[in-house]
């Protein structure tokens, strides 16, 4: 009997070390669509993932910074550069929108290379490099926008408004480009050689440099490859609303490191991962569809989020304790 009793506790403990947070995202997708049906209409789905692809973005970003063994504060600075860059080379230069976004890309990658330059120049641990980071990009943006005002571009040229309000059969252009994205990060992170050195960084960095990686010039690749990927979120919320407004990527940086580490409970080994990132933001999305379907005033609906997202954060801590007592 004990035996039995055992291995019932053993069988329960794998099922809720491997699929607890999966088991969590069906059960909240499961009450939303039973409390209201129009949750799981086709275009409430498709909403879902508009409103969240550039939380997507974001958090890949993260994912590949988290996954060499750091943290990247400053994602939501890439953000506001990218946008800053491109609105401004557009209403102030007349570039055309390629060239633009173009711009704006480059802005974006101006706030990797000072991570990079921090990190990997002055031996910074990456939680204080892009702290500070942070705060140069935040004051950087207050000085130039005179306080914290948005820069306005009405005139703005359809290719670029497409970037955001286009689409391609249905389809809306940002989940386009968020998916690419998750194409190309999944191959980069997930199935290359390279990506397998980012990940034996993040895991033991002494034994990555005795194995011969060159741990610093991958270091500077994924910070400045992290903020460029940002800086296209940067983009589509310029596109979006038709104006730069500063410091407007802050409101990302949360959901995304939560993301993150949600996807790392997913991994059998811990480890960050492109598919367990997506699914993160797409439980955030969910989360935040569902309470907003259940027409929750604006303070409760707050913290019903958070009390859930804390939750399902302790959840992966436990996941991941199990694992490492086996």
């Amino acid at each position: 009997m004990n035996t039995v009793a055992n291995q019932r506790r053993f069988s329960f403990r794998k099922i809720v070390m491997r699929f607890g947070f999966l088991i969590v995202f069906a059960a909240f997708f499961l009450f939303f669509a039973a409390w209201n049906p129009v949750f799981v209409q086709g275009q409430n789905l498709l909403n879902i993932v508009e409103g969240s692809a550039i939380l997507i973005i974001i958090a890949l970003g993260m994912t590949l910074i988290v996954a060499t063994g750091g943290i990247d504060l400053s994602v939501g600075i890439a953000l506001d550069f990218g946008a800053a860059f491109a609105v401004v080379a557009m209403k102030s230069y007349g570039m055309g929108w390629f060239p633009a976004a173009c711009v704006g890309l480059i802005g974006g990658s101006l706030v990797g290379l000072l991570n990079a330059a921090l990190v990997v120049g002055l031996r910074i641990s990456p939680f204080l490099a892009t702290l500070g980071t942070f705060f140069i990009g935040s004051s950087v943006q207050r000085i130039f926008t005179n306080g914290g005002g948005p820069i306005s571009h009405r005139q703005m040229q359809d290719g670029f408004r497409n970037i955001a309000q286009g689409d391609l059969f249905g389809i809306p252009t940002e989940v386009i480009i968020a998916v690419v994205l998750v194409v190309i990060y999944y191959f980069v992170l997930e199935r290359s050689v390279w990506g397998r050195q980012v990940h034996a960084i993040g895991m033991q960095r002494s034994a990555a440099i005795v194995a011969g990686i060159r741990v610093n010039r991958i270091l500077i690749a994924c910070f400045v490859f992290a903020a460029i990927t940002c800086a296209v979120g940067g983009l589509i919320a310029a596109a979006n609303i038709r104006m730069f407004t500063p410091l407007s990527g802050f409101s990302y940086l949360l959901d995304a490191i939560a993301a993150v580490f949600i996807g790392a409970a997913l991994h059998p080994r811990g480890r960050p991962n492109v598919p367990g990132t997506l699914a993160g933001v797409l439980f955030l999305g969910m989360l935040t569809n569902g309470l907003n379907l259940m027409g929750l005033d604006f303070n409760t609906k707050d913290a019903l989020s958070g009390i859930i997202l804390v939750s399902a954060l302790a959840l992966a801590v436990a996941q991941r304790n199990m694992r490492n007592a086996d």
